[in-house]
């Protein structure tokens, strides 16, 4: 089993990884660079948006005591269902990572925008309860913890259960319901992107299913109007009122959040006259700081009767491009005649805006949103929270020592749907810079090592340290994307260095749309340019396609150029 945040600490000696040929990493720096953050003055009484920056999508919340604790999805990242805590909805840490053991998912050769799916995260009589879809293997399932920390159980599979983003809901009389997505009745689609939501009722104790699923929204808000992709419910009691908020409209530029009530919990569900309660899809694009595609919202009380609402954004740089991937955003939900709403349903999303009526936290903790700079050193003898590989290894290959991340080149690579030799972080800004120091020899001209802004194994940009076919070293940018080069990797600058030269500095900095590729031999010199304005819109999610945003990270591999 590898050892993760989560795992027990374990002797060094005992898991030393060994090659002649390892990519060891000294450092690795992150610093974001957004204007819209720099030209802002933000005072104790405000927050910025997004709350949790870069590829945290999906967001589900619930409060216990006066803590509040936050889950996202993370589909073939391992490991996996990052967890957030805070005590005043502002400032989060990362606590752990729910999905943690190989066993709990093994995501195998799955495509990247599949594996974990929308969670639900609950807290019912001292136990935390996630309920999610891993669309890449056992399917609805359920884990759950004492501690939010962890560990948490391994899955307790829901049999039967066709659809992805259950709800979890424990009504006052003890009963528990679940709530999903599925198919149409009878599975005959009136139009396309015909979706509906169904709910049973479910024995905690006993782990099963003890009702038929109850149909209890086709469709969505109006099937005269073909509403598409209703999903993402999450069940909430109020003032006598079952609520039921779902996304509607998939999760592209006209997504939306929507909301549907009754009295009984199967309904009938009436819709609100005035959905959808959010969504940026009617405004201008052109806008400054603009919010797109937000929705897949879910709820929380403050102990003063004060309701908040996260949900999933994206920031484009222009023509529904971003790299950045679905983000976090929060804003307040304002109740009228028993009907939340969220900036009235139609307003755009504020980068700035006042905060919770909670006491302001003094935790020092790593900044998840506005500008920030975040530098690992690999002193500690485990990875950070932040660090993710691609799927789930199931051998170790790399190791911490010596204030180095040291990673065995492999032959699985990049280009393939495999766990590649690849330790990376989320790209958080528009404008950021990422730079790293390597260590690495080749051993041949089919080895490599360096630093990849990476959106998944077709588009991707990799500066990286090779022998070239004369045996030289060099410095070189590799480009692969579905619509160049008939979607094969081509190399589009590189540059020999020195034989002696054993270590190499690297550089991405991004621009919105545009990369800047550098590298340096010394620490004390200056960066050289090796490629400039390379178009990053291949990182995109319009380009790629599927759901995850840009990774910045570490690779390494002994077969990159077979």
């Amino acid at each position: 089993m590898i050892a993760t945040s989560s795992c027990k600490k374990i002797s060094q000696k005992s898991q030393s990884v060994v090659c002649s040929d390892c990519a060891a990493f000294d450092w690795f720096n992150y610093k974001g660079n957004d204007d819209a953050y720099a030209n802002i003055s933000k005072s104790d009484k405000e927050y910025l948006n997004p709350i949790l920056a870069g590829f945290y999508p999906d967001p589900t919340i619930c409060r216990v005591g006066d803590k509040f604790y936050l889950v996202n999805s993370s589909f073939c990242y391992f490991p996996g269902l990052p967890i957030f805590e805070s005590t005043d909805l502002v400032n989060w840490k990362q606590i752990a990572n729910i999905i943690d053991r190989p066993e709990q998912a093994n995501f195998g050769n799955s495509r990247l925008s599949g594996g974990m799916y929308a969670p639900t995260l609950r807290y019912h009589n001292g136990t935390f309860y996630v309920i999610c879809t891993n669309v890449s293997g056992v399917g609805n399932f359920i884990v759950t913890a004492k501690n939010p920390a962890g560990p948490w159980s391994n899955p307790i599979v829901i049999p039967g259960v066709d659809g992805i983003d259950p709800d979890i809901f424990f009504d006052d009389d003890g009963k528990v319901y679940i709530t999903h997505n599925g198919s149409p009745p009878n599975n005959i689609s009136l139009h396309d992107g015909h979706r509906a939501i169904y709910m049973f009722e479910y024995d905690l104790k006993n782990q099963k299913i003890t009702s038929q699923p109850k149909l209890v929204i086709n469709g969505g808000t109006d099937m005269a109007k073909k509403p598409v992709w209703i999903e993402g419910p999450h069940v909430i009691k109020k003032s006598g009122y079952y609520y039921m908020i779902c996304a509607q409209g998939g999760t592209g530029f006209n997504h939306s959040e929507v909301v549907f009530r009754s009295k009984n919990i199967y309904g009938p569900y009436e819709s609100y006259g005035e959905n959808p309660i959010m969504t940026q899809s009617h405004l201008d694009p052109n806008r400054k700081n603009e919010v797109s595609t937000t929705g897949h919202a879910d709820f929380v009380e403050l102990p003063n009767g004060d309701w908040w609402a996260v949900f999933l954004g994206c920031r484009p740089y222009g023509m529904d491009l971003y790299n950045t991937g679905r983000e976090t955003f929060m804003m307040p939900v304002e109740w009228k005649n028993d009907w939340p709403t969220i900036v009235d349903g139609n307003k755009a999303i504020p980068m700035m805006n006042k905060r919770p009526n909670l006491p302001l936290s003094k935790e020092k903790t790593e900044p998840m949103s506005g500008n920030f700079v975040s530098h690992d050193d690999f002193e500690n003898n485990k990875l950070d929270l932040k660090w993710n590989f691609i799927r789930t290894p199931s051998e170790r290959w790399y190791d911490l020592m010596n204030g180095k991340l040291v990673m065995k080149p492999r032959q699985e690579s990049i280009h393939t749907e495999t766990n590649f030799s690849f330790i990376g972080r989320r790209q958080q800004h528009l404008k950021f810079e990422a730079s790293t120091k390597l260590e690495y020899k080749a051993k041949d001209a089919l080895g490599t090592a360096g630093l990849v802004a990476f959106q998944n194994e077709k588009h991707y940009l990799l500066l990286g340290k090779r022998l070239n076919a004369n045996g030289k070293q060099e410095v070189y940018l590799e480009k692969t994307a579905a619509k160049s080069n008939d979607g094969k990797p081509e190399i589009i600058a590189k540059k020999e260095i020195a034989e002696n030269e054993k270590v190499l500095f690297l550089k991405i900095e991004g621009k919105a749309r545009f990369y800047d590729f550098y590298y340096k031999t010394t620490e004390k010199g200056a960066w050289i340019l090796l490629a400039k304005d390379i178009d990053g819109a291949l990182l995109s999610t319009k380009e790629a396609g599927g759901f995850v945003g840009t990774y910045l990270a570490m690779y390494t591999s002994s077969k990159h150029f077979d």
